[in-house]
């Protein structure tokens, strides 16, 4: 089976002096990286890429999204992805460490923005004409910053990423919260707690019971606040983390389906297979055949 490339940042950087921090327009960046970047993989470093010209289909994580102009994505470390794009595609992307942007902002984790650090929530932000402009004259900003010898330039191009962070922020609060809702931003506060919590627990407890008890809430105040959120049952985001998991190490391991399924919390391999159809659409046998043939 072939597995599946882990990049760095360096092998973007072409000696460049800001060895945690990248950017390039898209269309330039598709044809010097394209020996890295040309099969599937996954970064162990955050991504932002906007698109302004083009179309095609970005897959993340599994999740098919398509790409138009205005098309902003958000990538953690870690998550899979490929593309089909059209040959008239350009854009702007840029990749940063976690030690980067959090050794100035340490109040502020990269996590803590729901494009990072919720599982659940879309990494594909679609952009109206206005936000576009404006966020295209925030990368053409950062791409000069990051091309000077200026002083203070790190400063000035943290406070850049983070108004692009900060603005699309805003954006997906006010398409996935209830703007009319004078609890949003308490059940934004527990709904990050509950996923943190899924994070550390998710692979031996799976009852919404656990987690609101952890939370000092009811099972259903917690169903109430990941509809109000994402739209999902609590259980719904249990499981969908579960298989992310399991597709990330049908991927990456060599481990046989059952071990996989004992260390994801399933002592009987056939009911991990029907949860994992029945997310998924497909066996875990036939996910192989179609990302790993």
């Amino acid at each position: 089976m072939k597995s599946i490339s882990v990049l760095h940042i360096d092998l973007f950087q072409q000696g460049k002096n800001t060895p945690d921090f990248y950017f390039n327009t898209l269309r330039d960046h598709l044809v010097t990286s394209h020996r890295h970047i040309e099969k599937a993989h996954r970064h162990d470093f955050y991504a932002t890429i906007l698109f302004t010209h083009g179309s095609g289909v970005h897959e993340i994580d599994f999740q098919k999204y398509e790409v138009s102009a205005g098309s902003l994505f958000f990538m953690s470390p870690g998550q899979v992805h490929s593309w089909e794009l059209s040959d008239d595609i350009d854009g702007y992307i840029f990749f940063c460490l976690q030690d980067f942007y959090e050794m100035h902002y340490v109040s502020q984790k990269l996590r803590n923005f729901p494009f990072f650090g919720s599982v659940s929530f879309p990494r594909k932000l679609q952009l109206d004409p206005a936000e576009l402009s404006h966020t295209v004259n925030l990368m053409v900003a950062l791409q000069k910053e990051y091309h000077s010898q200026n002083m203070m330039k790190s400063s000035l191009m943290l406070s850049l990423m983070s108004q692009i962070f900060i603005y699309s922020a805003r954006q997906f609060s006010r398409d996935f919260h209830h703007p009319a809702s004078s609890a949003s931003l308490s059940y934004f506060k527990h709904y990050q707690d509950f996923e943190r919590l899924m994070e550390e627990y998710f692979t031996k407890e799976k009852s919404i019971s656990f987690y609101a008890d952890l939370l000092n809430i009811s099972p259903k105040h917690l169903n109430r606040i990941t509809q109000t959120v994402v739209r999902k049952t609590a259980t719904d985001i249990i499981t969908e983390r579960v298989i992310l998991e399991a597709r990330r190490m049908l991927m990456y391991l060599d481990e046989n389906l059952g071990e996989i399924a004992f260390r994801l919390g399933y002592e009987e391999y056939s009911y991990f297979v029907r949860v994992f159809r029945k997310t998924s659409g497909m066996t875990p046998t036939q996910f192989i055949k179609i990302y790993k043939s």
